[in-house]
């Protein structure tokens, strides 16, 4: 069956559907059997159902997956005893066909329950109708009764005979105003007296922001520009994969905008995916000021309730559109048949990892939909991932473009690596600096003119080391729920005052003034964006008094609508110094930004992960290219306490080729992704000694499969934070040579009941992190 036939099935004694209930059941991966009843009407693949499941027979919601005959429950179940659909929702839109066959791939490859998946996909506001609301609009009845009629309701009928065909049918409201009437009650009359046929017409309404205001004039191509929307505009109606990397400032989005024009010039819709909410604004600026003429679905997880569901509905509309958003807009209900384009921009950011079950990673699932869909996937990044360059430059499944210039007019930035420990840092106020001379000379000069600059440091709150002085002692303060140390907090409400966090569970408790064990004042080190942001402000005193200094963190970003806001100031030049941690590290465009700090670019460096080198590499590269998109040109200033670190000379030397290169090398000798594929199976239970028992069991049902053969199943290990929220964790990674093998050794565990995916157990299918 293809994708734009029909599933539908008429409701008789024999019909039968297979129903994905949103509940954890991994029994049963693909779905469980239902019967329909003949009053239901006809059911199709993709409806949202509610039907009975368990002793209990509690009504649950679900997808339909599959529709047929008696042949999907099988000759194992009698017809008689298979449970009936109670009801179906013909308010919620059902989902098309390509999406219940990509939540199906999403189940079986992520290692999690179908039911969950499919929840996943369809927003909450959606399936509860949030936004919906019903107005009554009315139309003359043709032919019009026999008989006399009141001369108010006569006025009625006038004024409605005389508006345009083109205004009607009406709202209620709007004819009894324009007959002069101050209620409805004459429409109503004339609706039961048959001279008025009613029409309940139901839509969703939501207050909404569109992007920032861009300008619409396309600039010309370069002939790099120019070969690349040749390359994959020639290729669109059919499938296949592209990775364009190009240095920041060269151009991508001008690609991706002109392919855009094309796909909907064709009839078709784009699916542009973005790795933050912060990029939305920005990015829907610019589509709307280009492309004015047609429709813009905006889906992430920052907007309101009636406004993911007013945005679900127009991203399944039947018109072409851009359907723009984060991760989770990789399931957009595009018709079947209408994606012509799939656009990863950023296509190597973590964030488009989900780091909750099903724990897919936005990009890989965006490859498999345009797959379905047949359509060209366009990935885009200054520095792509490895698992990216690998397909592109060694297994040759995608083909590499590169813009390796920055575009007409923009400079490339000056890079200065700036040794933390030599620079002064401690001053005559006895204050510990966290902003170096080099620095401030690049923030006071890029600021005295009509510049404007971006410091980034990649961790939140004041300060993350709450330690006793005394060295013998040895006391520091950690999390009671979870084996990591507390982060300060500065409480912007009480100037003053601070408490601790945990970054891992959400535990708040005050700072302490004495050390527990020897009473002596604790002291408070480490660094944090609202420590950087205090320094900035005494600094800057005159900025500050003028509000124009920024911090953009998960702390103060909690809606979409900050993020516009700070984002639309810092556009018009309101804001001059912004700070913040990597959200604002990639795709943000602004050409008054002269200068780039970043605070500390080893943060991440000495990790316990494999993939350390490369997000410092990635945050590093990317910061550095916000700047010199203007004619004033840029400077980034590079503060670490590891100037020779590999990752941050090639990042400073803009050498992305040079250090895939040695990092890849790296990764083969130890048999590491993106060479061979991995699996991380985290074991979660409130006793250690459980954990432990459960984790060595899993590993001695691993390796006892045959299909383990030519895999390597590690021993178990604690994680790197070996205790989250009071639940100890312990890792299982197993390594497979390909993505089938890996599959294959996972789904025979799990169809064994090895592998349960769940509370205990938790499946993560391609890590993005090891923490």
């Amino acid at each position: 069956m293809t994708a734009g036939q029909s599933a539908a099935v008429n409701a008789t004694a024999t019909s039968f559907v297979r129903v994905a209930v949103g509940r954890g059941i991994d029994r049963h991966p693909e779905g469980l059997v239902y019967s329909v009843p003949a009053d239901l009407g006809a059911i199709d693949l993709g409806d949202h159902v509610a039907v009975p499941l368990g002793r209990g027979h509690a009504s649950v919601d679900g997808v339909v997956v599959a529709v047929g005959g008696a042949e999907l429950a099988g000759p194992e179940i009698p017809a008689e005893k298979i449970k009936s659909v109670r009801a179906v929702y013909r308010d919620t839109p059902p989902l098309p066909q390509i999406l219940v066959r990509l939540a199906q791939w999403v189940a079986s490859y992520y290692c999690t329950p179908i039911g969950v998946t499919l929840q996943s996909i369809t927003p909450s506001a959606v399936r509860a109708g949030i936004g919906r609301t019903t107005r009554l609009m009315v139309d003359l009845t043709q032919p019009q009764p026999d008989g006399s009629v009141h001369p108010s309701r006569r006025r009625v009928l006038d004024a409605l005979a005389a508006m345009p065909a083109s205004q009607r049918p009406c709202e209620a409201r709007d004819l009894a105003a324009a007959a002069g009437a101050r209620t409805l009650a004459a429409v109503r009359a004339l609706v039961r007296s048959g001279h008025l046929t009613a029409i309940h017409q139901t839509t969703v309404q939501a207050k909404w922001r569109s992007g920032l205001d861009m300008d619409g004039t396309p600039p010309a191509l370069t002939p790099a520009q120019q070969l690349i929307v040749d390359s994959v505009g020639g290729v669109l109606g059919s499938f296949s994969q592209h990775l364009l990397f190009g240095v920041t400032g060269s151009g991508k989005t001008e690609v991706y905008l002109r392919l855009a024009e094309r796909v909907l010039l064709q009839g078709k819709s784009v699916l542009w995916l973005v790795p933050e909410i912060a990029l939305t604004p920005q990015a829907a600026g610019r589509v709307m000021a280009r492309l004015p003429k047609h429709r813009i679905a905006i889906l992430h997880s920052g907007l309101t309730a009636a406004q993911r569901h007013e945005q679900w509905l127009a991203a399944g509309s039947g018109e072409p559109k851009v359907v723009l958003g984060a991760r989770s807009a990789v399931f957009a209900p595009i018709p079947d048949g209408q994606l012509g384009l799939v656009v990863v921009d950023e296509e190597h950011d973590s964030s488009y990892k989900q780091d909750q079950a099903p724990r897919y990673h936005g990009r890989d699932v965006a490859i498999r939909r345009a797959h379905l869909a047949e359509c060209p996937v366009l990935l885009g990044s200054a520095t792509p991932s490895l698992e990216s360059w690998w397909n592109a430059t060694r297994r040759s499944v995608a083909t590499l473009h590169r813009l390796p210039e920055r575009a007409p007019g923009l400079v490339v930035p000056r890079v200065d690596v700036v040794d933390f420990r030599a620079e002064s840092m401690l001053h005559t106020d006895r204050r510990v600096r966290l902003i170096g001379p080099s620095m401030e000379h690049g923030l006071r000069r890029a600021l005295e003119g009509d510049g404007q600059a971006i410091v980034l440091l990649n961790r939140r709150g004041y300060a993350n080391w709450i330690a006793c002085p005394d060295h013998a002692c040895g006391w520091t303060l950690q999390c009671d729920h979870c084996e990591a140390g507390m982060v300060v907090h500065q409480l912007p409400e009480e100037r003053g005052r601070r408490i601790t966090r945990c970054h891992h569970c959400g535990a708040e408790q005050r700072v302490p003034s004495q050390c527990p064990r020897c009473s002596k004042r604790v002291c408070i080190f480490g660094l944090g964006t609202q420590k950087v942001e205090e320094e900035l402000q005494r600094m800057f005193p005159e900025l500050h008094a003028a509000a124009g200094i920024a911090r953009v963190d998960s702390d103060t970003m909690e809606r979409a609508e900050d993020f516009h806001q700070v984002l639309g100031r810092f556009a018009r030049g309101e804001i001059r110094l912004l700070l913040g941690t990597q959200m604002i590290a990639k795709g943000l465009d602004f050409p008054k930004v002269q200068m780039v700090g970043v605070i500390s670019a080893d943060t991440a460096l000495n990790m316990p992960d494999f993939r350390a080198s490369e997000r410092t590499y990635q945050l590093v590269a990317q910061v550095s290219g916000r700047c010199g998109r203007g004619n004033a040109g840029g400077r980034a200033v590079i503060q670490t306490f590891q100037p020779d670190a590999d990752a941050i000379q090639f990042a400073a030397r803009g050498d992305y080729e040079g250090f895939a290169r040695s990092e890849v090398e790296l990764r083969e000798r130890h048999g590491l992704p993106p060479v061979h594929r991995m699996a991380r199976i985290i074991v979660r239970h409130h006793s250690q000694s459980e954990a432990n028992r459960i984790a060595a069991a899993l590993r001695g049902g691993l390796v006892a499969l045959p299909e383990s053969r030519g895999s390597r199943v590690r021993e178990p290990v604690p994680c790197a934070i070996a205790r989250i929220a009071d639940r100890w964790r312990v890792q299982v990674e197993v390594i497979a040579e390909t993505a089938g093998a890996l599959q294959r050794l996972i789904a025979a565990a799990r169809s064994r009941g090895i592998v349960k995916p769940g509370e205990v157990m938790a499946v993560d299918i391609d890590p993005a992190a090891l923490l």
